[in-house]
């Protein structure tokens, strides 16, 4: 085996793997084990011990676990607890010596985090309340397997929701029977960030309670399932023409149903959205390998026009969609369409005003505002809104910045904060209109939920739009 085929095999698993010398010092990872540290590149573990990186409350069981293994021993799945931004969480780890002849060097080990299925217990009745037995053998395929299984063992362990392993065998099982239903894949938008930003258990908790809001939406209609980590999915029996599917997809987005919305916990106002692709058998394919292709196409154009909607599959639209062109296209086909716009209109706040529509459609940005070097603040949806806020001074070097909530520029920014404060302002997101050491005003994003993750696509467009007035501002004093 080559080093590449090597290097590919190793990150594409799901399981963190890792690999040390014989003084148990780190010699490499793979990409989901730095991404599970929320690490950019093993530079951060190499030559560093378990104790170096100071992730367990107890480190001796895991010195001892490893010293076995490079005497010649193996272990296999050892449970065990590690830290994760600041959060204790369960693991499930084998770990086999590395021999060079007859000589050990060293040792490779993997595990994977079994928090979910430790909590297991205390989320059964959860899980059972969202999914019955009753409710599911109303599906024949869920009928014969209730026969010899307890529900709970069609269940996720964490949301309740129907496992992934069942919920395909559900599709597959009506692919081979002929029976009609629209299938759906959600990805919640920066779901990481969460975790990331508030932990795993403020992350559970919102899973949780996504889960909850769309099985009391989806009703009788179908099923909801966990495909896997922030990823979860839709079979739909009843919406099957289009209209349907639209209507029953945008409910999802509205209201207290379960995404646009924030979610509370411990504290925490998050705003939670997703980006869902649907196809329908047999209307748009009569496999699963091609209904699957078809939703992750749907899926990735959603993501790449700025993720926050949905996408059904139609032919006429979609047929020719290239995920690798998509990936090319992006931001780069908004940035060209945007460019258009500006250079169509004169005078700053026209030129705004005129991409507008863009960064809505693509960005749901539904609310800007331009402040001016003098301290001027004009509304883009209002072009009455001229309002003297004074002067920014954001104490950093940063161009692009946010604020989870408004009350956080009260004492930095009072003009602005009354003037936001009176709009219903939540969150904000602000873009320099700079260059070099030139600052000619700002780009304020404002939204009325709190905590609202701002993405990086969002910060990319804008951040490009204020480099363009900032070029024109230039060349107006010059």
């Amino acid at each position: 085996m080559n080093e590449s085929l090597f290097n590919l095999i190793i990150n594409t698993s799901q399981d963190c793997v890792f690999w040390k010398d014989k003084e148990r010092r780190f010699i490499g990872a793979n990409q989901a084990f730095l991404d599970y540290y929320g690490f950019e590149s093993p530079d951060r573990i190499l030559g560093k011990t378990d104790e170096d990186m100071g992730w367990h409350s107890d480190p001796e069981p895991f010195k001892q676990d490893e010293l076995r293994v490079l005497s010649g021993e193996s272990t296999y799945k050892v449970q065990g607890k590690c830290e994760v931004n600041g959060e204790e969480r369960d693991i499930i780890a084998s770990k086999v010596p590395i021999y060079e002849g007859n000589e050990i060097i060293g040792l490779v080990g993997s595990f994977l985090d079994i928090t979910d299925v430790v909590n297991r217990g205390s989320l059964a009745n959860h899980a059972q309340k969202l999914y019955t037995t009753e409710e599911l053998r109303r599906y024949p395929f869920f009928d014969r397997i209730l026969d010899d299984k307890p529900v709970e063992e069609l269940l996720d362990p964490l949301t309740g929701l129907v496992s992934r392993q069942y919920a395909l065998g559900l599709v597959q099982s009506m692919i081979a029977s002929g029976e009609a239903f629209t299938y759906a894949i959600v990805d919640l938008d920066n779901f990481k960030k969460i975790n990331d930003s508030y932990g795993h258990s403020t992350g559970d908790h919102i899973l949780t309670s996504i889960a909850d809001h769309m099985v009391a939406y989806i009703g009788s209609k179908g099923i909801a399932g966990r495909f896997g980590g922030d990823e979860l999915l839709i079979i739909n029996l009843e919406d099957i023409k289009y209209e349907d599917k639209d209507r029953f997809l945008k409910g999802l987005y509205s209201g207290e149903s379960a995404f646009r919305r924030n979610y509370e916990f411990e504290g925490n106002n998050l705003y939670v959205t997703a980006t869902i692709g649907a196809a329908t058998f047999p209307e748009d394919a009569d496999s699963f390998e091609d209904l699957f292709g078809l939703i992750d196409k749907t899926l990735y154009n959603g993501k790449n026009k700025g993720r926050n909607c949905y996408t059904i599959y139609v032919e006429e639209e979609h047929k020719d969609l290239d995920i690798k062109k998509l990936a090319k296209r992006g931001i780069y086909r908004n940035m060209h369409e945007l460019i258009l716009k500006y250079e169509s209109e004169d005078g700053i706040e026209n030129k705004i005003r005129a991409v507008m529509p863009i960064l809505r459609e693509e960005y749901h940005l539904n609310e800007m505002f331009h402040v001016t070097e003098e301290g001027i603040l004009y509304s883009v949806n209002d072009e009455k809104v001229k309002e003297k806020v004074g002067r920014i001074g954001i104490p950093t070097n940063e161009d692009l910045f946010s604020f989870s909530s408004l009350s956080q520029i009260r004492s930095m920014m009072p003009g602005l904060y009354d003037a936001l404060h009176k709009r219903d302002i939540e969150a904000l997101m602000l873009v320099r209109i700079c260059e070099a050491d030139r600052i000619y005003g700002y780009l304020i994003c404002a939204e009325q939920h709190n905590h609202r993750i701002w993405q990086e696509d969002e910060f990319g467009i804008v951040y490009f739009l204020a480099r363009l007035l900032a070029a024109d501002l230039r060349q107006d004093i010059t």
